[in-house]
């Protein structure tokens, strides 16, 4: 049964601040808030993730079987970087988001990519067995933020037919910025920033692009990657009516915010 014969109630969501990949290993209020999120859930017929670690030329998605764990960093522990996520793709899935975001059109990834830190490092907490499966659509650096805007509520048919759409990236993320002195907290102008965030978020989530205008956004946002995918989560709550909630908050090295946010199920 593919997953556009299904029925389903409506599916939760979720973007998640995913920090430093160490998240993986270590255990910390953060991580905790993932398990719990991944417990509250129903259990999906597939994972349909957006990273900020999959920024490329296109956009893509995933069309393996059987999806590599991509260790795409340096300089990290030797248990980070032998680290296995072993979940099973779905190809049925690819081919079906390629469907309902036509006439927009998206690649299939059969052998290039596989599932990146950026989805695995809070997968491994949300989902430790490693048995659903996980499909990574990437982020299309050529586009505007309106595109990914307009992609993410046709994804949002996906919710009813079991699928579990997650972005991961951060609301804050200057690398530049950071200091592993500030283990957990977060300069002035990050708590600022996202705390502008999260009054949208909690309100009107079809409004984030409006972060956008905020002076702390060049500073808390020098790239787009990381920023994207909460614009993902944003849209699917502006789709449905719903209002995200908060499950974690927080700041990791001064320069990097880790709140997160979910959509409830119906």
């Amino acid at each position: 049964m593919t997953t556009n014969e299904l029925t389903t109630p409506l599916m939760p969501a979720a973007f998640i601040g995913h920090g430093t990949p160490m998240n993986t290993i270590e255990s910390n209020r953060y991580t905790k808030a993932w398990n719990e999120f991944g417990a509250s859930v129903p259990k999906p017929h597939g994972i349909l993730a957006i990273s900020a670690h999959w920024y490329a030329n296109a956009t893509l998605v995933t069309a393996m079987p059987n999806p590599r764990t991509i260790h795409d960093f340096y300089g990290f522990p030797r248990e980070l970087h032998e680290f296995n996520y072993p979940a099973p793709g779905l190809p049925e899935l690819a081919h079906e988001v390629a469907e309902v975001i036509k006439p927009d059109w998206v690649g299939m990834d059969e052998d290039g990519w596989g599932i990146d830190h950026g989805t695995w490092s809070v997968l491994a907490h949300v989902f430790p067995k490693a048995d659903i499966p996980v499909v990574q659509l990437s982020i299309n650096a050529f586009k505007g933020m309106d595109y990914h805007m307009e992609l993410a509520k046709k994804l949002n048919v996906l919710r009813r037919r079991g699928i579990l759409i997650i972005g991961s990236g951060n609301v804050v993320h200057n690398l530049r910025a950071i200091d592993f002195s500030i283990a957990d907290g977060g300069y002035d102008w990050a708590q600022s920033f996202d705390e502008k965030a999260q009054e949208i978020m909690l309100s009107e989530p079809g409004n984030v692009m409006n972060l956008m205008k905020e002076k702390e956004f060049r500073h808390s946002v020098p790239t787009p990657d990381h920023f994207i995918p909460l614009l993902y989560i944003a849209a699917l709550a502006e789709t449905e009516g719903q209002t995200p909630e908060k499950f974690a908050v927080g700041y990791q090295a001064g320069s990097v915010s880790m709140t997160s946010y979910q959509l409830a199920g119906a």
